[in-house]
């Protein structure tokens, strides 16, 4: 377990590939997400790799100004459909691609997405339902 935000940093930085594994796979307390989150911004998109990540800092990171990371955010499996619906309104289009690509995005969501701006939104939305919306695939 990866116990300080510190040590987060240090082995997501590192030269070492062992210990860069240890920062996308080992468990860390929320409590040092949220540290590493405030003090650390630019390891925001890195936090969100980690495959242990809690839902409680996927929620906060899911507004977080940089794209990339809200991109990130919308790539985790685990991911709720209201959270997807949330992401479904975000202003970057790559964003808003993956929430219509995303297994656990529900019906009313994708229906949403249906009229999205970016054409490859619309057709990620038609692969999932369908041309006439009738059943996601």
């Amino acid at each position: 377990m990866i116990e300080t935000a510190e040590e987060f940093v240090r082995l997501r930085n590192s030269s070492d590939p062992q210990e860069c594994r240890r920062a996308t796979v080992e468990e860390v307390p929320t409590k040092i997400w949220m540290e590493v989150v405030d003090r650390y911004p630019e390891e925001r998109v890195a936090v969100v790799q980690n495959k242990t990540v809690p839902l409680a800092v996927l929620k906060i990171l899911i507004d977080d100004p940089d794209a990339r990371v809200r991109f990130m955010v919308a790539m985790k499996r685990k991911l709720s459909p209201d959270l997807l619906e949330r992401l479904a309104h975000d202003v970057d289009e790559s964003v808003r691609l993956r929430v219509a690509q995303h297994r656990n995005t529900s019906r009313e969501t994708l229906e949403y997405l249906r009229n999205d701006s970016w054409s490859e939104v619309r057709a990620a939305v038609d692969a999932r339902l369908g041309g006439t919306g009738s059943a996601l695939r």
